[in-house]
């Protein structure tokens, strides 16, 4: 999930009865939980009541995905925020721990067909994971709690949308004039 300065204003409908959960890492907590309270602000704002949003924390990023995976499983939450903040040391560990995190959120998310959103941060050093973590009025630039909030709300609305639509077998064959014969 990212920032695009370019896209068109998206209206963020109202989800009343919303529940949402997170999966925050203690890993730069002061980053990580104010992602998550950045979050739970958007989507209060979004119609959710306050206390239907629960927050896990775990040590590291790497754990990320296997608490989200079964907080996805539960009926009473309808989509998981995951949360943490992986800076660039001076081996590759931080590549293999941000790739793991990756790849098991997005399992997470294709295995319980529930969205299941990366908001794990990869930066050079922790100025640069403080302006995208932060909000404006803490000295961030970025807000990605917000953003990965905001995500999950557009994506709920696009799978309700792909849940809508005539299924294939439903629709009507085209006629030979619509084929382009």
């Amino acid at each position: 999930m990212s920032h695009d300065p370019f896209s068109t204003r998206r209206v963020f409908p109202a989800r009343p009865g919303l529940r949402v959960a997170a999966v925050v890492s203690r890993f730069h907590e002061e980053l990580t939980r104010a992602m998550a309270d950045s979050a739970r602000s958007e989507l209060v704002s979004a119609g959710m009541a306050p206390d239907d949003f629960r927050v896990i924390f775990v040590p590291g990023s790497l754990e990320l995905p296997l608490v989200a995976r079964r907080l996805a499983r539960r009926a009473d939450v309808d989509a998981v925020l995951c949360f943490g903040v992986v800076v660039t040391g001076e081996t590759s560990h931080d590549h293999w721990v941000a790739k793991g995190a990756l790849e098991g959120i997005l399992h997470a998310s294709l295995e319980t067909d529930k969205p299941v959103l990366f908001g794990v941060l990869t930066c050079r050093d922790r100025a640069q994971a403080r302006a995208r973590a932060l909000p404006a009025d803490r000295g961030g630039r970025e807000d990605r709690g917000r953003q990965v909030a905001r995500a999950a709300l557009e994506l709920l609305a696009a799978l309700e949308q792909a849940d809508d639509g005539p299924t294939a077998a439903a629709r009507p064959a085209p006629r030979e004039a619509e084929l382009g014969s």
